[in-house]
């Protein structure tokens, strides 16, 4: 099982958005990249970031220079999220996950994101967290 963040956990999840044909339908003609920022992890802090091309959803270790959007947020807030135990909105209001960049390509591309967020749920069985 992967650990929530890993190298192994973002190749996963990287593997299973490229394979979802849900999230393809999803993403068709969305070009956005999403830089994540978790930081205050076991192990350090964690960069990695989401990129929708045209119905390929792709995530890699890193950062991206190129980032609509980027999310900062800290451990416990990722793993609530991560778990279901917390929303992002609550994250967001509560002041532990800040937004910065085109926020409005967020609501233009909901539907991909929310087919990310189905992506994470199914492998959310088989992450320790």
């Amino acid at each position: 099982m992967p650990r929530f963040l890993s190298p192994q956990w973002i190749e996963e999840a990287s593997a299973a958005a490229a394979t979802s044909p849900e999230l393809a339908e999803a993403s068709a003609g969305v070009h956005l990249v999403v830089q994540q920022v978790v930081t205050g992890g076991p192990d350090a802090d964690v960069r990695y970031v989401v990129s929708f091309s045209d119905g390929q959803a792709r995530l890699r270790a890193g950062e991206a220079a190129d980032a609509d959007v980027t999310f900062t947020t800290d451990w416990e807030s990722a793993v609530a999220v991560a778990t279901g135990t917390a929303s992002a909105q609550d994250a967001f209001t509560s002041g532990r996950l800040r937004v910065r960049g085109d926020v409005t390509a967020l609501l233009r591309h909901a539907r991909a994101l929310d087919g990310l967020h189905a992506v994470f749920a199914g492998l959310r069985e088989r992450t320790t967290y």
